[in-house]
């Protein structure tokens, strides 16, 4: 981290998050962030779903709901992003405050409720993003939609033309009943919807789960059975927490989604049992309190394909991105893999 970059961080973390977040958003447009470009070597470079990626560190959903920053984004050293959650119609979320810094965990809590500008202004804003960089969307559906599951489909069939990958988002704890499209039944309804409209677009792209971490063995086993027969892409494992065990900062009393340092051993756990129930057949991405380079390669050993990261660039900055996927690089030499590929499962075993 440069000293501009640190003393950027000191000043936005005296102020509300969620304006210090859009502040963030606006430096990033102006060129006010570090920009290392591409961070790659052989030995980073990823294959997921078909997909070439530079290194396997991306950006999660949430950062950059909008899609307002994915030039200056995709030249901070992240191997591929995700804008959104994007839903059809713009909704403001919950009342503010709905975002708020847990420094004594090293945590982030969110209520966001889905707040963003809706799938056109998504869209507009897509259709003009770098080509240069493997860029995808979150899917969201509206708080007061008379039918979810179609919500998902409509922003895939207008935002699909401008995207390299899509995750059907239903596991944010900030929408009510959301989650219960987890269920079997529900979820497989809705993931028939979302794979005819992928399969309608010019060039069908890989869709993604993503996936609560409060879920038990058995919900686990019948969502990777779902998942199978919808031929999903993948799984991203996993959203945020509800549980607020071990937590000493004086926001936990918060409601919403709980995210960063805290989340990494119960969302590694996860990501390890669905590496084991889907046996290598389906790429897994790992997010969850990622905030080093030895973070990344624990999911990875896990089991997953490629991880992401949020919150930690609340306390470590922009610059993280880059310095991750470097770190990652000098762990795999160390361990004798030739790639990320040779390391994916090869620590399952310790986490389950």
């Amino acid at each position: 981290m440069t000293r501009v970059e640190r003393a950027g961080l000191a000043l936005l973390r005296r102020i509300d998050p969620e304006t210090a977040h859009a502040l963030a958003l606006r430096a990033l447009r102006f060129g006010l962030a570090p920009a290392p470009g591409p961070v790659t070597s052989p030995r980073l470079r990823t294959r997921l779903a078909g997909m070439t990626l530079p290194n396997p560190v991306g950006l999660a959903a949430g950062f950059d709901k909008n899609a307002e920053a994915l030039t200056p984004l995709s030249r901070a050293g992240f191997g591929f992003l995700e804008a959104g959650a994007v839903t059809p119609r713009p909704q403001h979320g919950n009342p503010r405050p709905r975002l708020f810094r847990l420094p004594e965990d090293r945590g982030v809590i969110n209520r966001f409720g889905f707040n963003n500008q809706g799938m056109e202004a998504a869209a507009a804003r897509l259709s003009r993003r770098p080509r240069d960089a493997v860029i995808g969307l979150n899917l969201g559906a509206n708080k007061d939609s008379a039918d979810r599951a179609e919500d998902f489909a409509r922003v895939l069939a207008h935002c699909g033309p401008h995207i390299d990958f899509a995750t059907v988002n239903v596991s944010s704890p900030n929408t009510e009943n959301l989650r219960d499209l987890q269920g079997a039944e529900a979820l497989a309804a809705l993931l028939r919807g979302v794979m005819e409209a992928r399969d309608w677009l010019p060039v069908p792209i890989p869709v993604f789960l993503k996936i609560a971490p409060d879920l038990s063995d058995a919900d686990l086993s019948e969502i990777a059975d779902v998942a199978r027969e919808a031929r999903i892409s993948g799984i991203i494992a996993t959203n945020t927490t509800l549980d607020r065990d071990g937590l000493i900062s004086p926001a936990q009393v918060q409601s919403g989604g709980l995210s960063g340092r805290p989340l990494f051993e119960k969302s590694t756990r996860v990501l390890a049992r669905l590496s084991l129930l889907t046996d290598g057949t389906m790429p897994l991405i790992g997010v969850g309190g990622v905030a080093s380079a030895e973070d990344a390669y624990a999911k990875i050993r896990a089991g997953a394909t490629a991880v992401q990261l949020y919150s930690a660039l609340v306390y470590d900055g922009i610059s993280l991105a880059g310095e991750i996927a470097l770190g990652l690089d000098t762990l795999l030499s160390r361990d004798g893999f030739a790639d990320v590929a040779a390391a994916v499962g090869t620590g399952r075993a310790d986490w389950l």
